[in-house]
């Protein structure tokens, strides 16, 4: 299963009139994009396209969702290469973690980088479904869910057949990296009190999860995808291992980049509803 994000008409245009435009052979290197991986990878890390993308407003309307992860995900990569340490934050404490290697290894791996920029470009439309379910002959129920809300998404697990529930596995575990790398204030505060870090009381039919939760039920679901039979025929279990074996690594980056360059965007850039609220 190929995830690397596909570059649109648009997403090509951008690129290439601002990191070669004074190459006057456009199809030449529209064709070289599309076949050399280590020509595709310079042009979309090229630093101007970076400050491009950064500057403009309405960037979505120029180009993918894609390839802005992309581009972000390259550029925190490269600002990791020339750090010591990546930084944790637990209230208003930041804990240097000397993890950088490990962070740079998993993103060596190309599937992952791919993923982590497909991933992140889900969530920038957020889903409500309702779903007939039968629950006794004669008997169906109308069960609603939202593919950012993990409590729906498990309640929706229980419901459909094992063949069904790689999508709702990948879900689950995706929501929960997503959230530790983009929203990890609301992981701790949603959770605890910003000032006594006592624990919420819980809300009627809502789990309340704090980090160590997301990354609990994180790693169990993205064990439990690489588990099942879809995933084996998609040849998905071994980046789904991987993200396993690496939660904590792979949330890292999205972590440099919700602080480094999403800080006052990621509200607007996240959770544009067809659905509920934002986030898990």
């Amino acid at each position: 299963m190929d995830l690397r994000p596909r570059l649109t008409e648009q997403d090509l245009d951008f690129v290439l009139e601002t990191a070669a435009p004074d190459f006057s052979d456009r199809a030449k290197l529209r064709r070289l994009i599309v076949e050399d991986e280590d020509f595709r990878r310079g042009l979309v890390a090229d630093e101007k396209v970076f400050e491009r993308l950064m500057a403009e407003e309405d960037i979505f309307l120029r180009i993918s969702p894609g390839l802005y992860f992309e581009v972000l995900l390259r550029r925190a990569i490269r600002e990791l290469e020339r750090a010591t340490h990546t930084v944790e934050r637990f209230r208003t404490q930041a804990i240097p973690v000397f993890d950088t290697k490990v962070v740079l290894d998993l993103l060596a791996e190309q599937r992952v980088l791919d993923y982590l920029a497909d991933m992140l470009s889900s969530f920038t439309r957020i889903e409500t479904f309702v779903v007939p379910v039968r629950i006794t002959k004669g008997i169906w129920r109308k069960i609603r869910y939202n593919d950012m809300d993990i409590d729906s998404l498990s309640r929706m697990c229980e419901t459909v057949g094992e063949e069904s529930r790689l999508a709702f596995y990948k879900r689950i575990a995706d929501v929960c990296l997503f959230v530790l790398g983009i929203f990890p204030e609301y992981a701790y505060f949603d959770y605890r009190y910003p000032f006594s870090g006592e624990v919420r009381p819980r809300i009627a039919g809502k789990a309340r999860r704090g980090m160590e939760e997301y990354e609990e039920e994180g790693r169990k679901f993205y064990r439990l995808a690489a588990e099942h039979q879809s995933a084996k025929e998609l040849e998905m279990s071994e980046i789904f291992w991987m993200l396993y074996e690496n939660f904590n690594a792979a949330r890292k980056p999205m972590n440099f980049i919700s602080e480094h360059y999403l800080y006052y965007k990621k509200q607007d850039l996240f959770g544009a509803e067809t659905g509920s609220r934002k986030p898990g």
